[in-house]
C-alpha cells in the first residue's frame, strides 16, 4: 500500500482556523508558505513590527490559554490580506491584516469577545516569520493510522483539527512515523529530514482537549496519551532539505538513512 498526503493545512493566524490546501510549494529551509504568519499577541508584549523576530508561546492569545477560539470559523483571503470571522454561520467580525485600521477593527472584536479583564489583543505580522512553538521553521506531519489509535483508546472519533498540522498522511502503521526521527523522507518533489517528535504533554497539551467546534474542553487527550498509549508525543517535524510541491493525493517515499 502507497503512503500518501490526505491532507494539507496552513494557519494564517496562530491559534484560529486552519486553512486546507491542495498544494503547497516548499523552500529549502523554509516552512509551508503564510503558516502561523500573523499572531494574536497580548499587547503588554514588545514587539517590532519593522524588524519581525520570533516570539515563544507564552506571547500570544491561543486555544491553549483561550479556548473559546475555536468557536469562531476564520477565513483568510489572501488576494485581500483580509480575514474573516464567523461565529455560528454569522460573520461578526472583517479587516485587513495588514493594515492598521483593519486590525484594529479586528482587535476590538477579539477583546469584546473573550471578554477578559486587561486583556488588550494586539494582531502582529511576521511576515517571513513563522509564529510557531518552535524558532526553527519546521513542517509538522501527523499519520491517520495513529489518530485511529487514539480514537480506538478514546473511544470515540477525534477531529484531525485538534492536532494542528501541515501534512496528514496515511498509509502507514499506527505509530511507524515516530521512527523517522533522524532519517530523510520524500513527498513529492519534497525532501525532509525528520528532527523530532512533537510533544503533546507540555505547553500546549491544553489545546488538543478543545473541542474544534464549540470551544470546549471535552476530553483529556495529554492524559489519554500518556496512561492509554504510554506516549507524551504525537506526531512528527520535519526540517525541508530540497525543495518542490506536495500535492494532496503526493506519494511519500519509506526514508532513507540521512
Amino acid at each position: 500500500m502507497n503512503i500518501t498526503v490526505a491532507a494539507l493545512y496552513r494557519y494564517p493566524v496562530k491559534g484560529l482556523s486552519p486553512e486546507a490546501l491542495d498544494s503547497v510549494a516548499l523552500e529549502a529551509g523554509a516552512g509551508v508558505p503564510g503558516d502561523r504568519r500573523f499572531a494574536i499577541m497580548h499587547g503588554s508584549r514588545g514587539f517590532d513590527a519593522l524588524r519581525p523576530s520570533w516570539l515563544p508561546g507564552s506571547a500570544f492569545i491561543t486555544l491553549n490559554t483561550h479556548p473559546r477560539l475555536a468557536e469562531l470559523t476564520t477565513r483568510w483571503i489572501a488576494v485581500a490580506n483580509t480575514l474573516t470571522v464567523e461565529r455560528k454561520n454569522r460573520q461578526v467580525a472583517r479587516g485587513d491584516l495588514t493594515s492598521a485600521v483593519g486590525r484594529a477593527v479586528l482587535e476590538e472584536f477579539f477583546a469584546a469577545f473573550l471578554k477578559e479583564k486587561g486583556l488588550s489583543p494586539r494582531i502582529i505580522d511576521g511576515n517571513a516569520i513563522a509564529f510557531d512553538d518552535q524558532r526553527e521553521p519546521l513542517v509538522s506531519i501527523i499519520s491517520q493510522a495513529s489518530v485511529h489509535d487514539v480514537e480506538r483508546v478514546a473511544g470515540r472519533p477525534l477531529d484531525l483539527r485538534r492536532f494542528r498540522a501541515n501534512v496528514v498522511i496515511d498509509g502507514l502503521a499506527p505509530w511507524q512515523e515516530a521512527g523517522w526521527v533522524g532519517q530523510d523522507i520524500r513527498i513529492g518533489d519534497v525532501r525532509l529530514q525528520v528532527v523530532e517528535e512533537i510533544a503533546r504533554c507540555g505547553d500546549n497539551a491544553p489545546a488538543l482537549n478543545v473541542n474544534p467546534d464549540t470551544g470546549q474542553a471535552d476530553i483529556a487527550l495529554p492524559r489519554l496519551l500518556t496512561g492509554g498509549l504510554g506516549r507524551e508525543t504525537f506526531g512528527i517535524r520535519a526540517r525541508v532539505v530540497a525543495g518542490g510541491v506536495i500535492t494532496v493525493g503526493s506519494i511519500v517515499d519509506k526514508p532513507q538513512a540521512s
